[in-house]
């Protein structure tokens, strides 16, 4: 019985999964435990686009080359790794697509001679006008935040995802859009934001522009230069027209975004998946829209990568 206590101790104390959340930007890795519980984690600005001349391998043992060499476990990752631009492009599967045929489509490359990376495959889906749309890391994601079959989501960011499941889980479809990015062009590269005062909060502000983007979504390029405007006639004071901005932004995706949804599957609200303060304006903005929101599970990527994990016989059952 000792023994056996002591073989339970090591196996629940000792790490089975590194799991990578490798983006544009970021690189964020995790050490997880026997049930994909978080051990530790740690993170770099050694996103895709700052690795130079392809030197991945060197730039992933740089964060946690003692992990690798300590502890044999496979290692998993997802996101802009997977990208042309990335190690090494994992194909994209076509939607709808379930996690277990992204877990029988992973590819692998050498971190050193003795290991390999495990790498998630993106996602491709056709609209009706027969236009491509592509994820890579919000499919993990999706998988991780505990969805329910019919349902939708919204994952904001620089190009927000909005996503829809079947009835065994799978994503069924999705829609991007280049909500954040736009903000940033339009504030920091155009005439909108040359009045604005930036670095202050105004709910209210914020609220009057997604009921003006609510409204005005088929007009989106009229509309938003009532950023301007309305900082040129006193409507909206400069610290408030980076909100209003912002919400005129939000609620145009929202309008949009309602348009490809079923009726019913709104009606059991949207799944919010990301930044917390994202989220947060997301959620006010669904509300003035008339449509409740929920919080996906915490740490989404990584549970999501540990389901992957899982389905690919990479890891085994829990004890």
């Amino acid at each position: 019985l000792v023994f056996y206590q002591a073989c339970l101790l090591t196996y629940m104390t000792t790490p089975h999964l590194i799991a990578l959340d490798w983006g544009t930007s970021n690189l964020r890795a995790s050490l997880l435990d026997h049930d994909g519980s978080i051990m530790e984690t740690r993170s770099a600005p050694g996103g895709v686009m700052a690795v130079k001349d392809h030197q991945f391998s060197a730039a992933l043992l740089s964060l946690c080359d003692d992990w690798i060499n300590q502890f044999a476990c496979p290692l998993i990752a997802s996101g802009m790794v997977g990208s042309r631009q990335g190690w090494k492009e994992a194909p994209y599967l076509d939607c709808p697509a379930s996690l277990l045929q992204a877990a029988q489509a992973l590819i692998s490359v050498e971190v050193t001679p003795q290991r390999s990376l495990h790498i998630v495959p993106g996602l491709r889906s056709e609209d009706r006008s027969g236009a491509f749309d592509v994820m890579r890391g919000e499919e993990t994601q999706i998988w991780g935040a505990g969805m329910a079959p019919h349902s939708c989501c919204a994952l904001p960011g620089t190009h927000s995802k909005w996503a829809w499941t079947g009835s065994h889980g799978q994503v069924q479809g999705f829609a991007t859009y280049m909500t954040g990015e736009l903000y940033g062009l339009l504030t920091k590269h155009g005439i909108l934001g040359r009045l604005m005062v930036f670095g202050h909060a105004r709910p209210g502000d914020f609220e009057a522009g997604v009921r003006r983007g609510l409204s005005g979504y088929t007009q989106a390029s009229h509309i938003l230069f009532a950023a301007r405007t309305a900082g040129l006639m006193g409507a909206v004071s400069p610290e408030g027209l980076p909100d209003y901005l912002s919400g005129m932004l939000i609620g145009i995706e929202i309008a949009g975004a309602k348009i490809d949804l079923d009726a019913a599957m709104l009606q059991s609200g949207v799944t919010l998946i990301g930044d917390d303060e994202l989220c947060d304006r997301y959620s006010l903005a669904l509300e003035i829209s008339g449509l409740s929101s929920r919080r996906g599970a915490a740490d989404a990527t990584t549970s999501g990568l540990w389901q992957i994990s899982r389905a690919a016989g990479l890891v085994a059952s829990s004890v």
